[in-house]
């Protein structure tokens, strides 16, 4: 049995690209992941630049069973 590292790796591998999400607004959170998860991207990142963004990751990682979601940002 492949170990949780095993299993996510290779599902980030088998997928091109990692969309990079700004959620300027909480509503869009949770209907942007499935439709990303659904076109066949289900490995996400939620950028940390606004408010709402550590809600909008619980949402997707609680609504979207699909999604991959990961937290990230670049400060200066």
């Amino acid at each position: 049995m492949p170990s949780k590292t095993e299993t996510l790796l290779s599902l980030l591998n088998g997928q091109p690209v990692i969309p990079v999400l700004k959620i300027a607004n909480i509503a869009d959170a949770v209907p942007l992941a499935r439709a990303l998860a659904r076109g066949g991207l289900p490995a996400i990142e939620i950028t940390l630049r606004t408010a709402d963004a550590l809600e909008a990751i619980r949402l997707v990682a609680s609504e979207v069973e699909d999604a991959i979601v990961g937290a990230g940002t670049i400060l200066d």
